[in-house]
C-alpha cells in the first residue's frame, strides 16, 4: 500500500508533484501564462525546462508541457476569472495553485550589458547558473554525451555560452534584491577533471560580495584536494551527479563519464567530501526511472551509508536528446522510492531540509519525501530536532548576509 494523491479530501502536494513530474499538465486556453508566470524555456541539462507552479505547503514543481508525454496527460491547468490558477485532473477540479511570476531582474542587465535571464535562472527560490562553456562531452569528446542532457542545444540559443565574474555577481545581487534568494548553485560539465577549478572564482565573488549559501556541483576533481579549498573560501554546498547505480545502466547511459572519469571516482569524490564536510553537506545526484528500481534504492543506501544525502531526479525525456521519445515514468514505484530516500535519511542522522527559503522545482527534496510516509508521525522527534537547527541555522545565515553586506559597502566606500 502507498500513499495516494487525495485521502481524507486533501490533496498531497509531494504526491502531486511527483505525478505532475511523470505525466505533465496541459495549459488550458483560458490561461495567460506568457503574462502571469515565468518564462517557459529549456535550460541546463533540462529539468527546467518546464511551467513554474508553486503547490500547497510552499512545494514548487517545474512541470513538463512542451514534452511529447504531454498530450496523453490527465491534468490540465485553468485560469479562472478572478485570475487564479487551479489543477484539474480528468476534468474535475482538484487544487488550487499559484504561479511564481517572472522576476524582475530578468529584464535587467549586468554592467557589461548582458541580460540577467541568460545569465542566471530561478528554479524554485534558488538560482542556477551554468558557468562555463559547454561540457566536453558534447564537443573535445563529441557524441560521449549522456544520453538524457540537452545542456549542448541550450547554451548559446537560450543561455550566455560565457559568463563574467562581474556578470555573475551582478545578477546575484539583483536576484537577491528581488526574490530573496538564499541559495546560489553552480554546476559545469566534464573539462578533464578541471570544471571544479573553473567555478572557484564564480563561487569566491559571490560569497564575498552576497555572503548567499553556495553550491557547487561538478564532476569530480582531478586532484581531491580542491575540495578543501572549497570548503575554505565558504561553498557550503557539494553535489556529485552519478545518475545511476547500476553499473551496466552508467556505463551504457553516460558513455562519456564510463570512459573519462569512471563511477569508482564519483563514489570515491562523494565519500572524500562527506568527510571533510561532514553530513549533510555533499550530495549524491541520481536519475530514477531509468535503472531498475532495486538499484535506485540501493543507490540511497549507499549515499546515506557515506554520510551524504540523495538527490533524486524524475526522468524527463527532453525532445532532441537520444532519450528524448522514451515514456515518461510510471508515478507509481516512485513514491516507494521517495520514501525510501526520507526514512534513510531519519535513519542514519542526515539533516535535511535545513537552509532557510531553498524551495528546489526541479527534484523533490530529500525532506519533502516526507509526504510519501504512510506513517506521517513516525519521525516526529527528529523533525522537532530538525526544525529547532532551522531555526539556528537561519540566525547564521542572517548574520553572513549582514556581514557581507556591510563588506560591500565598506568597499564601494573605499572605491569610492
Amino acid at each position: 500500500m502507498s500513499v495516494e494523491l487525495v485521502e481524507n479530501g486533501h490533496v498531497n502536494p509531494g504526491v502531486l508533484k511527483l505525478e505532475l513530474f511523470c505525466r505533465g499538465i496541459k495549459i488550458d486556453e483560458s490561461c495567460n501564462v506568457e503574462k502571469d508566470a515565468r518564462k517557459i524555456s529549456r535550460l541546463r541539462a533540462g529539468l527546467g525546462s518546464g511551467l513554474e507552479v508553486r503547490l500547497e505547503d510552499s512545494v514548487h514543481v517545474n512541470v513538463p508541457v512542451t514534452e511529447d508525454f504531454v498530450k496523453d496527460t490527465p491534468y490540465a491547468i485553468k485560469r479562472h476569472e478572478d485570475g487564479s490558477y487551479h489543477v484539474y485532473l480528468n476534468d474535475q477540479y482538484l487544487v488550487k495553485v499559484e504561479l511564481p511570476p517572472a522576476p524582475e531582474f530578468y529584464d535587467m542587465k549586468t554592467r557589461s550589458g548582458k541580460l540577467m535571464s541568460r545569465v542566471a535562472q530561478m528554479q524554485g527560490t534558488y538560482l542556477g547558473i551554468y558557468a562555463t562553456e559547454v561540457c566536453s562531452f558534447w564537443t573535445k569528446y563529441k557524441d560521449h554525451n549522456c544520453k538524457f542532457c540537452s545542456t549542448g542545444l541550450n547554451l548559446g540559443p537560450l543561455e550566455e555560452e560565457e559568463k563574467k565574474v562581474e556578470d555573475v555577481v551582478d545578477t546575484v545581487i539583483a536576484a537577491r534584491k528581488d526574490e530573496r534568494i538564499s541559495f546560489v548553485h553552480f554546476n559545469a560539465g566534464y573539462f578533464d577533471g578541471e570544471g571544479v577549478e573553473k567555478l572557484i572564482p564564480y563561487a569566491k565573488a559571490v560569497i564575498e560580495e552576497t555572503g548567499l549559501l553556495v553550491g557547487v556541483q561538478a564532476t569530480p576533481a582531478r586532484n581531491f584536494k580542491v575540495y578543501d579549498e572549497l570548503k575554505e573560501i565558504g561553498v557550503n554546498h557539494l553535489s556529485f551527479c552519478y545518475e545511476f547505480h547500476q553499473p551496466e545502466a552508467f556505463a551504457e547511459i553516460c558513455p562519456g563519464k564510463h570512459k573519462y572519469i569512471t563511477q569508482e571516482r564519483y563514489f570515491d569524490a562523494i565519500k572524500y567530501t562527506a568527510n571533510l564536510y561532514g553530513k549533510g553537506f555533499v550530495s549524491g545526484e541520481i536519475i530514477a526511472g531509468l535503472e531498475p528500481y532495486e538499484w535506485t534504492h540501493k543507490a540511497i543506501d549507499w549515499i546515506t551509508d557515506n554520510k551524504a544525502f540523495p538527490t533524486i531526479c524524475v526522468f524527463r525525456p527532453i525532445p532532441g536528446t537520444p532519450y528524448g521519445d522514451m515514456p515518461s515514468p510510471d508515478p507509481e514505484p516512485m513514491k516507494e522510492v521517495f520514501a525510501h530516500m526520507y526514512e534513510s535519511c531519519m535513519k542514519k542522522g542526515i539533516p535535511v531540509g535545513l537552509a532557510p527559503n531553498l524551495k528546489i522545482s526541479i527534484v523533490i527534496q530529500p525532506d519533502e519525501g516526507r509526504y510519501f510516509l504512510e506513517n506521517r508521525n513516525k519521525y516526529k522527534l527528529t523533525e522537532l530536532k530538525l526544525a529547532a537547527m532551522k531555526v539556528a541555522v537561519k540566525t547564521l545565515f542572517n548574520q553572513r548576509i549582514k556581514k557581507a553586506e556591510a563588506r560591500r559597502l565598506s568597499k564601494h566606500a573605499t572605491a569610492g
